[in-house]
Formats: C-alpha cells, structure tokens, sequence
C-alpha cells in the first residue's frame, strides 16, 4: 500500500527506543518516528556535558530529542527523549529498559543503530597491520552494542504481538555477500544481517518481526564535513571528489523508511529479510528531502562496481 513521506499520526500510543540517535540515521528515525506520533526514546553518548569518542560535540542527544519533539508537534503529536546511555554497559541498558517499562508500560519499536566505529577501522589496512585494539573495539562497538541491547529489550518488546526490531547496518545482504574492507567493518557490518534472522527465528511465537536495515550512500554529518568538506546546501560539489556521490541520500530518507515499516499493519511480510532505504521507498512511496527516491544499492551494483561512468539516470 503507498505511503506518503509523513505517516502523521499512524504510530500515536506507540513506543520507540532508537538507540544510537545522536546523529546521522539514528536522529532522522527518531525525529521521522515522532513525526508519525510515537514517543520515541533517543539514545547515544554525546550529550551537552559530554563527548564520546566519536569526537563531534556539536551533535547531541538532546538536539535529537527536541528535533524530534518539534517534527511530533508539527505533525504527529510524539515526543523526544533524551537518555544517555553507553551500549556496551549492560546495566545501563537494563536501566533505560526498566525506566521506559515504568514511564510507559510498553515497548513497540526497537532501532539498533550503534555504531561510531568510524574513526578507529583503518581502511586500507591488513588485519596484521592495524591496531588490535582497534580492530576489537571497532567489533565491541559494531557487534556486542547490538547483542546487549536486544538482550535487555527483548523482554519488553516481544510482551506485546505486534513489536518491530531493526537492525541497522551498511549494505544489503546481497552486497555483504563480498568482502567489505577491511576485516573489522566487514564483521561488523555483517553480523546486524545475522542477527535480524536469528531474531526474527527466536521471536517468531511472540509475534515479533525482526529486519535488518541499510541506507544507501549516506550523506550523514561526517561524510559531508570530514570526507567531501561541503554542507547539505552544497553538497552536490562532492561530485568533483567522486562523481558517484550524486546517488547519495540524506538520512531522513532512511528514516521515513523506519516510519514506514513501524506504521505497516502488514510488516510480518518483512520479517527476518534485508531491506535498504531505496528498496522501501518504491514499496511505500515516500521520497527523500528533495522529492527524489534514489536506489543507491541497485546504482552501486550496476553503475559504479561494474566501473561505468557515473549517471544516476533511472536510480534516483
């Protein structure tokens, strides 16, 4: 059934933990799932007192939480909240759990977006020539932040039929089918498409649907000012760095993806499988920010991998 880009109030009375929003995807699913009228809490480690090891303090927790607060009050009537939380520490996880069991009484949607691994991957390095404890960071980060979470959750969500858990990773199982260099992003990227379908096995008597999720070529705060130095505003000057920059999408695009499925009365058709962004997008109907649908996965498989000249013509 299409779907407009703002599924206003279908997700009202609905509760959401997108955990790992500070920035990037997670904020623009908390803020697109508030859109659509759920109370969504917004998770990460950087707030206004503190910094994570990612290293971008001007992307906050609380900046999510009021951005998302502010698209449910124009649209959908959800709520933002911020909670800091680290992912790896099991108690905190236990206490964000038990707090929104409190505050809520109800789990529904479940985003694992974890990641911030970025800086400490070493692309272009061997195994034997990186840094091992970077290499097992970069995995704790990618892998065990997931494992954790759902662990902790899990109870609260599958206590009602009908709950939806998101995997969140970079690339379809199609395209992790090779290797994603280097050794740690390709663990890391691989096991969300693992864990989605051994969710989506353990839960199925609960009434659970389990997926896991990728966007396409995202233009996320980090790759617009550290790897191409434009803004959103100009971003199409990346192009002149790397003409295939023009497939990418701006993370809201993924985020109406999650809206999409979460307000899907039919989403068990989905369960245990790979979706992208721009896959969704031509089931659903939504459209990017600037009315676009790019199909980034389809373009890098047919246009750039088979080393054709860079022409987004029929993928966005």
């Amino acid at each position: 059934m299409p779907e407009t880009n703002s599924a206003r109030g279908r997700l009202a009375g609905k509760v959401a933990l997108v955990a790992g929003a500070t920035r990037g995807a997670g904020r623009a699913m908390a803020v697109e799932l508030c859109r659509a009228g759920a109370t969504v809490y917004a998770t990460g480690r950087t707030t206004r007192k503190r910094t994570s090891e990612v290293g971008r303090a001007s992307e906050t927790i609380e900046e999510t939480a009021e951005l998302a607060t502010e698209a449910g009050r124009e649209e959908g009537g959800g709520t933002g909240i911020a909670v800091a939380v680290d992912h790896l520490e099991a108690e905190q996880v236990r206490d964000l759990i038990a707090r929104i069991d409190r505050e809520q009484g109800r789990l529904d949607i479940l985003v694992n977006d974890l990641w911030g691994g970025d800086h400490l991957v070493g692309f272009g390095k061997k195994l034997w020539e990186h840094d091992l404890a970077d290499t097992l960071r970069v995995l704790r980060l990618g892998i065990d932040s997931h494992l954790i979470t759902s662990a902790c959750a899990l109870p609260l969500l599958t206590r009602r039929p009908g709950g939806l858990l998101i995997e969140v990773t970079d690339g379809t199982e199609e395209s992790n089918r090779n290797y994603r260099e280097p050794l740690s992003y390709d663990l890391a990227k691989a096991a969300p498409l693992r864990m989605a379908r051994a969710l989506a096995q353990e839960t199925a008597e609960y009434g659970t649907t389990a997926v896991c999720l990728t966007p396409g070529w995202l233009r996320s705060e980090a790759m617009l000012d550290t790897y191409f130095h434009v803004t959103e505003e100009n971003w199409r000057d990346g192009c002149a760095t790397d003409p295939h920059f023009a497939i990418s999408e701006t993370p809201a695009f993924v985020g109406r993806a999650v809206a999409a499925l979460a307000a899907d009365p039919d989403v068990a058709r989905w369960n245990g499988q790979s979706l992208s962004s721009g896959g969704l997008a031509q089931v659903y109907g939504f459209t990017d920010a600037d009315g676009s649908a790019p199909d980034a996965w389809r373009y890098l498989a047919e246009v750039q991998f088979a080393g054709k000249p860079a022409d987004v013509t029929g993928y966005r």
